[in-house]
């Protein structure tokens, strides 16, 4: 991905060579005068320099230090209530504008079978009937804001990554910028846990400021463990790299252990419960089977307003400060974090009633919920500081989008799924089948981070959402074009 030629150094006239002896200098020049003036924030501007001359080079490059950033990239709040994540959120802008200069002029050559792809259709309008829901907003401005966001996200995440990460190999270097800094983001976490006694109460502030909460370090952690299981079969068993892979599994296990969150355990044994669903077949019955399964308790829920029969006691609703008591809790209904979820849950349901077509506008939910909630439902924590949204994306898209909007992301969640089995089944090379199964397994894991939390917008869980997609069809292509050559 160059603007420009390689890097040719026996050509003394060459255009990039001048710019790297100016870089190289101007980069000690900044030292220099950092020193001596003392001040330090001078120091940065080389790595400012050096990025530079990755986007005229080879934005490629730039493309993997963002994935490379992504495990330790911290949420920074902005004037004005606003907010980002340093410094992956400005990674994506700079590589939203380059992606979007070098598809222009480089259109003639841009890959039509990878626009044409089920898949990018379908994601395609999703993000469409995205965008006309901003039309009949609630809050406009808001509207607009969450799907230029959510652009940045498609834009670096799906369409760059599916021209970059085209292959097995590109796969694995994907894997490795990523595991690289989540792997040392576990340990560190871990020690620091390991400082309290690994208590339930230290659970979220051992992670500041890298992870918002505990829910967005186990959400990265379970849905990269596929990955980490595909490395295994990188190497011979029971050699060197091998065992070193294996370790590195288990402190992922537990790192999820000890992050006590109920998501990521349910999230991992889905995923690789899925191994057997996509080697027999399955995935289109689970999926017909759950979608049922679901429609059959939501009806039960709604009918004749049943769902007021499960509403909690407010003083029994409480935050539990031990795991184990947690746990009691919920199968109680006395835990305050699940009731909370049903609290704005009700809310959404009686949000869709009213709006059913359309919705209230992408990112609106926190604006008008309110309005919509039962009181017999409210908890502890209902005042809700953090301004945090509904706790389940598929919900948040019913009453954001209207039911069309759920409908198109069901689809779309589907299609992932039935499409990457059938992948699975095409691929006559064993490492491409190994690293479909990864992306499937990956993909399952955040569904079910989906189904209690609303995180695709976040940089812990979005990014890998977008790229299995994007390295599916690539897989999908892969296959197409060996069955073509025979």
């Amino acid at each position: 991905m160059r603007f420009l030629p390689s890097l040719p150094f026996s050509d003394k006239n060459d255009v990039q060579e001048k710019f790297f002896w100016a870089g190289v200098s101007l980069c000690l020049l900044l030292f220099l005068v950092s020193y001596y003036t003392e001040k330090m924030w001078m120091m940065a501007l080389p790595f400012g320099v050096v990025l530079a001359w990755l986007c005229v080079t080879d934005f490629k490059q730039v493309f993997y230090l963002l994935l490379f950033c992504i495990p330790f990239s911290m949420e920074q709040e902005l004037p004005g209530g606003l907010a980002t994540d340093l410094p992956d959120e400005p990674l994506m802008w700079l590589l939203t504008g380059i992606f979007g200069v070098f598809a222009l002029r480089n259109w003639p050559n841009m890959r039509g079978s990878y626009l044409r792809h089920p898949l990018t259709i379908i994601l395609l309008i999703h993000i469409s009937w995205m965008m006309t829901t901003i039309i009949t907003s609630g809050n406009v401005m808001i509207s607009v804001k969450f799907w230029l966001a959510k652009m940045w996200y498609v834009i670096t995440f799906f369409f760059l990554a599916g021209h970059i990460l085209r292959t097995e190999t590109d796969g694995r270097k994907f894997f490795r910028a990523v595991f690289s800094t989540l792997f040392i983001m576990i340990l560190v976490t871990l020690a620091r846990h390991a400082a309290e006694g690994f208590s339930f109460d230290s659970s979220n502030h051992v992670l500041y400021p890298f992870f918002r909460n505990h829910v967005n370090y186990a959400a990265i952690i379970s849905l990269f463990i596929p990955f980490v299981w595909w490395a295994t079969t990188w190497y011979r068993r029971f050699s060197p790299m091998w065992w070193l892979v294996a370790l590195a599994v288990l402190i992922f296990m537990v790192g999820i252990q000890f992050s006590y969150t109920r998501a990521a355990y349910v999230s991992v044994v889905a995923a690789f419960g899925t191994i057997y669903i996509v080697r027999y077949r399955l995935m289109k019955y689970v999926l017909m089977a759950g979608f049922a399964a679901l429609t059959w308790l939501v009806a039960g829920l709604v009918r004749q307003d049943s769902y007021l029969e499960h509403a909690p006691e407010f003083k029994k609703t409480i935050t539990h400060h031990n795991f184990d008591n947690l746990l009691e809790a919920t199968a109680k209904g006395e835990d305050n974090s699940t009731m909370e979820r049903v609290y704005r849950w009700v809310a959404g349901y009686h949000m869709a009633r009213t709006s059913p077509a359309v919705g209230f506008g992408p990112g609106n939910f926190y604006n008008f919920y309110t309005t919509y909630a039962v009181s017999s439902f409210k908890t502890y924590v209902s005042d809700n500081p953090e301004h945090s949204g509904i706790h389940s994306y598929f919900l948040m898209t019913l009453v954001e989008q209207g039911f069309p909007g759920l409908l198109i992301f069901l689809i779309l969640t589907a299609a992932i799924l039935m499409h990457g089995e059938r992948i699975y089944h095409q691929s006559t090379d064993l490492k491409r089948r190994r690293w479909v199964l990864a992306l499937i397994l990956s993909t399952v894991a955040i569904d079910c981070i989906l189904l209690i939390n609303d995180m695709i917008e976040t940089d812990k869980v979005g990014p890998f959402f977008f790229m299995n997609i994007a390295m599916l069809i690539n897989a999908d292509l892969e296959n197409k074009k060996e069955n073509t050559a025979c």
